[in-house]
């Protein structure tokens, strides 16, 4: 049995920052954890508006004593705002009458989403529903975000694919994923796709370079020590 961590959870605190930011008294804190489970399942679940075809990358919570702050981050955030910011008001009052607090909703736009593995595997996702080739939906994928400039992809989809009988796995990598490198920016993703011969899980995994690496580039290059010859012997 092999040992996975999930890239986002082992770089928590140490190179990223928590996406739920906020300070509770032991009584309150499970109320407010779950308070946010709410929030970020009703967005992505809505019951009447598909918010999810706007790609939601990531929600994050924000909470003072006064407000409840949500951020999200969003490839098309026109979907959500929508004409003259009306539909931002509803979804706003929505979030206020479901958790009884005062929410300022913020949404932020993503520039480059074929670097956001979520929005990569969401995509392969609504692809693999539509019957799509799974090999040509990887491949391409693949060739993508590596396009938009990645360091490294790698996706992994595991269920019936194409239809089988039996269940398997299966993956494709480009460049390169050093999981284990904490320096190292690995952006992951996972949904599920529905199909009519079941769920296929679909896993991306993205490197989006080094953290730091405007700086830390060039004193890697300057600080490397410089290779002699190498020696050659002769029998």
């Amino acid at each position: 049995m092999g040992q996975k961590v999930n890239p986002i959870g082992f770089r928590t605190g140490v190179m990223v920052g928590w996406k739920s930011r906020w300070y509770a008294p032991k009584d309150e804190f499970a109320n407010l954890l779950l308070e946010d489970k709410k929030v970020r399942d009703f967005i992505k679940k809505h019951p009447t508006k598909n918010y999810k075809a706007a790609g939601i990358d990531r929600i994050e919570i924000e909470r003072t004593r006064d407000e409840v702050k949500v951020i999200l981050h969003v490839a098309r955030p026109g979907l959500i705002i929508g004409k003259k910011g009306q539909e931002v008001e509803v979804l706003q009052e929505e979030l206020q009458n479901l958790i009884g607090r005062r929410v300022n909703l913020k949404i932020e736009e993503i520039n480059r989403p074929e670097l956001q593995a979520q929005l990569v595997a969401e995509k392969i996702a609504e692809q693999l529903s539509k019957r799509a080739s799974f090999r040509r939906t990887m491949k391409r994928a693949l060739e993508e975000t590596m396009d938009a400039g990645a360091k490294g992809i790698k996706v992994q989809l595991a269920g019936r694919l194409g239809g089988a009988e039996m269940a398997r796995r299966e993956k494709q990598i480009a460049g390169s994923i050093p999981l284990s490198t904490l320096r190292a920016k690995i952006d992951y993703g996972f949904t599920e796709a529905k199909t009519a011969q079941g769920h296929i899980g679909v896993q991306v995994w993205i490197n989006q370079g080094t953290y730091g690496d405007e700086t830390d580039g060039a004193d890697a290059k300057t600080g490397q020590a410089s290779k002699g010859p190498k020696r050659s012997y002769k029998r």
